[in-house]
């Protein structure tokens, strides 16, 4: 509506319709009466400025439209309403007063009205010829409802009425629409679709809605889910038989079945804590689900058929039982949840939206609220407790990890003394240190604590001896026992173990009493077999790994109630080991050489063999085998853990340095020959060494005149210099003069180098040359000279070229080039004479020939017409 007056009992009004003016008259008391009409031609709504006049004389109603822009196509339009229309005279007595006037106008629209009102600009505007300002003159009688000054053509969506990332779209002059993302909406995405909690603090929770719709085989369902659960039931539609349409997690993957049989599962998990949209497409007999948008695969189906009166189960199923079968109740929240063009709201929200009726909703709150999920205390060890949405965080001390701190960095607590180093366990730490045995030292005893649970198939250990034979490790119970020896200075395992089972002995490859740190490792080799071959690696060498020939069980009859014996057998058994043992396990579990009252901290974890016996000697310490001196006349001992060497004197030697002996039976002399002195020896060196022992090579190219760009080649007590192309010489020092301009360069061909020589001295021979039967020389290709061919003999050295020749050299030969007037192999043939002789010869013909063509054009007959038309 552009306008509306009201005069006595009439309303007139001017309206667009399609984008034209209509005039009409009504009466007041039945405004969709039209007693008179006026509709004049021409487009209005084209962005132009009109002039318009709208009349009621004589009972006629007239209406005048004039664009008055300069593009306008026409200049002006009118009308008046159809004769035998009723005339004023008959509807009423006359006009209002003119305050009167101002009361009953109406502009742009009337409140209330739900006709849409005129958006547009509006100026000079006249009614009895007074003109009307808004808020001017009677402007506190007037009402003005989105009414502004001036006449703006500027895009609204410029302005960005839309919310929450909205897309604005215009839809001509000063209109727009909001186009709202997910999960927002209202004209402006003002409101936000409210959120609900399935599941708050574990409760069972679900909602239900009925299917309104027509009969369909097409359904889309989505909504947005947040959970931190890997498993519950997200949807179930169902009619009054059965369930056609499921939506699960499992695994944190949404999982769609459909009439019980065909299922499709998504690639990415949705249980993060984050929102996440779910979307499940079923049309055309194929089912699709959709994670934000990314597909996550489709399959075909056996149609289904949604209809009134079918149900949406939202979270869970009355039946708890049929709710556990996919995982149970969902526990998280959802938003937004929408079948097809219908939004289903668990809260409403302002915004008028089709919806499905509610029919029940148990235990869901408003809004999206965590559970306090700090309430249990979850935080182990001394750590804090942050509440995160539906899950917790844990500050934890320094000394400990893990998200519940739960990992205690026991090492960095310092619980063990200061002999001892401590190593993290899984469930705790261990004090680990080596032990020294004796032959009439105290051995060591273990029990199991009888908390051990996981099976015992394996025993590590690390030992260091120099005896030959000695008890390690020894445990029986009736005929079970197991024994860790050494025998003939080999590792030895002997076991029986199991019923029926007959005993077992593995013997390493090498001897293991050298004085030296060895690791060994015995392992059932199928350790979750009854009966198991056993193999014994030895420093880690898997290829020599010895393996038993027969099977035996494992060592679970340690676990409880055995003594485990370790470095002999007890007082006066004999066979105690001499030596020491680092870290020893079985089954992975230590036998500690602390208990808890000697270590700073008790060991937490459950499983743990006990020291049962006194304290050990810690430490790996030998016999002092240095003192008393066992060296003599001035020799130096050195402890070799359970073993002395004796460092002699020149001319001493024996074990204790009492016994003469000749300096050069050790052959000091490495490249030379040993001469015995009364206070030493001497060494005489061969060729090209030098030093005390002649352990150095001499040097030759040390201080070498080899010219500019030359090679030094070493030698035995000599150097020879390898020449580039440009110098000969011994030296290298000559240069070779430039080839000529004029004279074609032949490339120097490349020759094979032979590498020589023996386990004492390499060297090369070079250009071609061969290796020789005498030491550090070549046999050389004819043309090359010098102790490894290095040098090319210059056959121009003697000038052999005459008469100005070029001299040119070549391998094993010279070729001279020769100027204009000689030749011969030595340029030694003058061919001066014979040159003048052609040159006469030649200018004579060139002569002969000028003449006769002289003569030949005189004639006026020519023998021969090169213009002919015979040609």
């Amino acid at each position: 509506m552009l306008l509306q007056r009201k005069v006595e009992d009439l309303l007139l009004t001017v309206e667009l319709v399609d984008g034209q003016l209509r005039h009409t008259m009504r009466p007041a008391q039945e405004p969709g009466e039209v007693l008179q009409e006026v509709l004049v031609e021409g487009m209005v709504a084209d962005g132009r400025w009109h002039k318009l006049e709208a009349s009621l004389r004589g009972g006629t109603l007239g209406l005048t439209l004039q664009c008055v822009d300069d593009d306008c196509p026409s200049s002006e339009s009118s009308g008046q309403s159809p004769a035998g229309s009723p005339s004023s005279s008959e509807l009423g007595s006359g006009y209002p007063e003119p305050s009167a006037v101002l009361q009953s106008l109406f502009v742009g629209g009337m409140r209330g009205d739900e006709a849409p009102h005129f958006i547009g600009c509006i100026q000079d505007f006249h009614v009895e010829s007074r003109l009307v300002i808004p808020r001017v003159g009677l402007a506190a009688k007037a009402e003005q409802v989105n009414v502004t000054a001036g006449c703006s053509e500027r895009d609204k969506c410029e302005d960005g009425p839309c919310q929450n990332r909205g897309r604005c779209i215009s839809q001509g002059w000063m209109r727009y629409s909001c186009e709202c993302h997910r999960p927002y909406e209202g004209d402006h995405c003002q409101e936000e679709y409210i959120t609900a909690r399935f599941g708050n603090e574990d409760a069972e929770s679900y909602a239900s809605f009925l299917v309104e719709d027509e009969p369909s085989e097409t359904v889309a369902l989505s909504l947005f889910i947040r959970t931190r659960r890997p498993q519950g039931l997200l949807l179930v539609l169902a009619n009054s038989t059965s369930q056609y349409l499921r939506v699960w997690l499992d695994e944190g993957r949404v999982k769609v079945q459909i009439n019980n049989f065909e299922t499709l599962a998504s690639h990415g998990v949705v249980n993060d804590g984050q929102f996440h949209l779910v979307s499940v497409k079923i049309e055309q007999a194929r089912v699709a689900l959709f994670l934000s948008a990314r597909s996550q695969g489709n399959i075909p189906i056996r149609n289904i058929l949604l209809q009134t009166g079918d149900a949406l189960y939202v979270g869970g199923l009355p039946d708890r039982r049929a709710s556990l079968a996919f995982g149970g109740y969902f526990k998280g929240c959802v938003q937004d949840l929408r079948m097809s063009s219908k939004r289903l709201q668990f809260y409403p929200i302002g915004t008028a939206v089709s919806s499905y009726a509610q029919e029940s909703l148990v235990k869901v709150t408003r809004g999206c609220a965590s559970d306090n999920s700090c309430s249990a205390n979850p935080c182990l060890n001394g750590g804090m407790c942050y509440s995160i949405w539906d899950d917790f965080a844990c500050n934890c001390p320094p000394n400990t990890a893990g998200q519940r701190c739960e990992k205690v960095k026991w090492c960095e607590l310092s619980p063990c003394p200061s002999s001892a180093t401590c190593l993290p366990d899984a469930d705790g730490f261990q004090c680990v240190s080596n032990v020294t045995f004796r032959e009439n030292s105290t051995i060591l005893t273990y029990r199991g604590n009888g908390k051990i649970q996981r099976p015992l198939g394996s025993v590590s250990l690390q030992l260091r001896t120099r005896a030959s034979d000695g008890i390690l490790l020894h445990a029986e119970r009736g005929n079970e026992f197991i024994s860790i020896s050494i025998q003939s200075s080999h590792l030895l395992l002997e076991l029986q173990v199991g019923q029926g089972a007959s005993r077992l002995s593995i013997e390493s490859e090498r001897p293991v009493s050298d004085g030296e740190w060895h690791m060994a490792e015995l392992v059932m080799q199928e350790p979750m077999s009854l009966m198991s071959k056993w193999a014994l690696v030895l420093d880690g060498d898997m290829e020599e790994a010895a393996v038993s020939k027969d099977a035996c069980g494992n060592l679970d009859f340690l676990k409880d109630g055995v003594d485990i014996l370790v470095g002999g057998l007890g007082a006066g058994a004999g066979g105690n080991l001499v030596g020491c043992l680092g870290p020893l396990e079985i089954g992975g579990l230590l036998l500690p050489l602390y208990t808890d009252s000697e270590a700073n901290l008790p060991r937490p974890q459950e499983e743990q063999f006990l020291r049962t016996s006194s304290s050990p000697w810690l430490g790996c310490w030998g016999a002092d085998v240095c003192r008393p001196e066992p060296c003599h006349n001035g020799g130096v001992c050195t402890d070799l853990f359970n073993k002395f060497h004796c460092e002699c004197p020149l001319g001493l030697g024996g074990p204790h340095c009492n016994e003469t002996v000749d300096v050069c039976d050790s052959e000091p002399c490495i490249h030379g020959n040993c001469t015995s002195k009364p206070m030493g020896f001497e060494c005489k060196c061969e060729a090209g060494f030098e030093g005390k022992l002649c352990e150095a090579h001499v040097d030759a190219c040390a201080g070498n005149e080899c010219g500019q760009g030359a090679t030094c080649l070493r030698g035995l007590m000599r150097y020879a210099c390898l020449c580039p192309q440009n110098a000969t010489g011994a030296l290298c020092r000559d240069k070779i003069p430039e080839t000529p301009w004029y004279i074609e360069r032949i490339p120097y061909p490349k020759l094979p180098v032979s590498i020589c020589g023996n386990e004492k001295l390499n060297f090369r021979c070079f250009n071609g040359g061969n290796c020789s039967t005498i030491e550090d020389t070549c046999d050389c290709m004819p043309g090359f000279t010098g102790q490894w061919c290095e040098q090319d003999v210059d056959e121009c050295a003697s000038d052999p070229c005459l008469n100005g020749g070029y001299c040119r050299n070549l391998i094993n030969r010279f070729q001279c080039v020769c100027e204009m007037s000689f030749s011969g192999e030595y340029c030694q043939i003058d061919v001066s004479d014979f040159y003048a002789y052609v040159f006469l010869l030649m200018w004579q013909n060139i002569f002969q020939l000028l003449s006769y063509l002289i003569i030949r054009l005189d004639d006026d007959d020519p023998e021969i017409d090169w213009g002919g038309n015979d040609w």
